[in-house]
């Protein structure tokens, strides 16, 4: 897997009854994973920092899902964090999946599941 740049792609996830494919932002430049979901009342899809090994939520505005993803984009640890809270740097993480409160559920991403990701041109 190569270096990322900031822009859109798509995140497919093979953990339910079949792939899901879901939109995706991918912040990978210092200013946009510092932006993040800052300021936002929605989340169409998935935002992916990369790198990144923990974020916090001062500053937002609604509850999100955060997915911590080793090198290789398998699932460390799903966590729903309300606005205001800083998360746990998890020790393998390399990548930081976030959405809104509830989506990774639907999507089937939990501990161990590998996620697969395409950045548009």
């Amino acid at each position: 897997m190569g270096r990322w740049r900031d822009g859109r792609g798509r995140l497919v996830v093979h953990g339910g009854d079949g792939p899901v494919d879901v939109p995706l932002e991918i912040a990978a430049s210092y200013r946009a994973r510092t932006r993040g979901l800052l300021g936002r009342d929605a989340v169409d899809g998935a935002l992916l920092l990369s790198p990144a090994g923990s974020v916090h939520t001062f500053g937002m505005r609604i509850p999100i899902d955060v997915a911590y993803l080793d090198r290789s984009l398998r699932v460390i640890a799903v966590r729903t964090m309300p606005p205001g809270r800083l998360g746990l740097p998890r020790l393998r993480s390399r990548h930081v999946l976030e959405a809104e409160a509830g989506a990774m559920a639907g999507w089937g991403v939990r501990a161990g599941v590998a996620l697969f990701v395409t950045a548009c041109s």
